[in-house]
């Protein structure tokens, strides 16, 4: 039997569940299927937004950018030492799994705690609230990135230790041997090993952080807001018009996440992480 036929039942329900909510997504978005009024296709609701849907879209992708790189950054890190570590390896692990169990809402609740103007670290520091920078609800989202690259991190070590674990130290042992030095064997086999699992991890990263509303919404200024926000924020109005503009908001998102699926995708394959 094909291996593709052994996904086909779960992805032709994946397929249908979401195809058909993207379809009611993009038709209140249109205003074809408002909750209030008559049906009208219009473009009211992407220009209702006007300018919050620009800043709306820059801040999104700053987010994920800025947590999938710092992410991927620290997850590789800590892949390689639990990999190479012998000492100490069980209580390494234990400190990069604990992130992962953690709801994203308790982490931002105690990143807001930590960095705010009377927080722990400024407290512990013994700052001036006054001369505090703003890095929970300021104009650069801190706070936002600190609790998405600390909680994701884990979850791209744990990919990439995986990819790891099975060669890397025949590999790193072989190179020895073969008169690579430290360096050499990081460049030459660690990275070269990892970096299909580095890929495909931070593709997740960014697109979970990209479509994530919580932490924003806890973390991040007022304005501009990230668009995962504005569609919640409009979508819990008690103004019923506003759907159509949550809708469009979500929609613009959820574009941006497929186009960056479909941009990568090619990518992914060729370095094997997709097959």
């Amino acid at each position: 039997m094909h291996p593709a036929l052994l996904v086909l039942p779960a992805l032709t329900l994946t397929i249908a569940v979401t195809g058909s909510a993207l379809v009611m997504l993009a038709l209140t978005a249109a205003g074809l299927m408002p909750l209030v009024g008559q049906p009208r296709a219009s473009a009211d609701a992407f220009s209702a937004l006007g300018p919050d849907l620009a800043s709306g879209i820059g801040t999104s992708l700053l987010i994920a950018s800025a947590s999938t790189v710092l992410a991927g950054v620290v997850g590789l890190g800590l892949a390689v030492l639990l990999v190479g570590t012998r000492r100490g390896a069980r209580f390494l692990a234990l400190a990069v799994v604990a992130p992962i169990p953690v709801a994203h809402i308790v982490g931002a609740a105690t990143v807001g705690l930590l960095l705010s103007d009377s927080g722990l670290l400024n407290r512990l520091l013994g700052t001036d609230p006054a001369g505090w920078p703003r890095l929970v609800a300021g104009p650069v989202p801190v706070a936002v990135v600190v609790e998405f690259a600390w909680k994701e991190s884990a979850f791209v070590a744990l990919v990439v230790t995986a990819a790891l674990a099975p060669t890397l130290r025949e590999y790193h042992d072989a190179g020895a041997l073969l008169g690579a030095t430290g360096r050499q064997r990081t460049a030459m086999i660690t990275l070269p090993l990892a970096l299909p699992a580095l890929a495909a991890s931070c593709l997740i990263v960014f697109l979970y952080t990209l479509g994530s509303y919580e932490v924003p919404w806890l973390l991040g200024a007022a304005q501009p807001e990230a668009l995962p926000v504005t569609s919640y924020r409009l979508f819990s109005s008690i103004d019923l018009t506003a759907r159509p503009q949550a809708a469009a908001a979500a929609l613009v998102v959820t574009s941006m996440a497929l186009a960056a699926a479909a941009v990568t995708a090619p990518l992914l394959r060729r370095l094997g992480a997709l097959r």
